[in-house]
């Protein structure tokens, strides 16, 4: 078997496996972080956890095939550990990168929220006061 094809193989398990791990990570402690962002609605969080999970899935695993093709041939074993830690490395920054993305943008979307609710009143106001003379 061809030392290219090892290669190719062995980065695309080592590759999907650790996309499987990171969405599942994410999407297990996520669930948790969009309840809180979403005001405690279970149902909706779910639903944006998992449409969340689908578009990492696609993202990485289309980044995954899209950089599976290699420049050259791989002509020994050193050469098989040198791909593969190039290869295997940018797919790990993407991986991080995309989590950190998610992770910016849902606590955007947290403290909007926290800082909606800090301004209403905690009660309807009852009365009017007019303003103090000389103030």
């Amino acid at each position: 078997m061809d030392r290219t094809v090892i290669a190719y193989v062995i980065y695309l398990v080592v590759s999907i496996a650790l996309t499987a791990w990171v969405a599942r990570t994410l999407s297990r402690n996520g669930r948790i972080f969009l309840s809180d962002v979403l005001h405690g609605d279970e149902k909706l969080a779910d639903a944006v956890n998992h449409l969340l999970v689908v578009g990492f899935y696609l993202v990485n695993l289309g980044f995954v095939a899209l950089y599976l093709s290699g420049d050259a041939t791989i002509e020994d074993t050193r050469g098989i550990f040198e791909a593969l830690s190039t290869k295997l490395g940018v797919v790990l920054l993407v991986l991080g990168v995309m989590h950190l993305a998610n992770v910016y943008v849902l606590n955007r979307i947290r403290r909007r929220g926290v800082m909606e609710r800090e301004q209403r009143p905690p009660v309807t106001p009852q009365e009017w006061v007019a303003p103090a003379a000389g103030a």
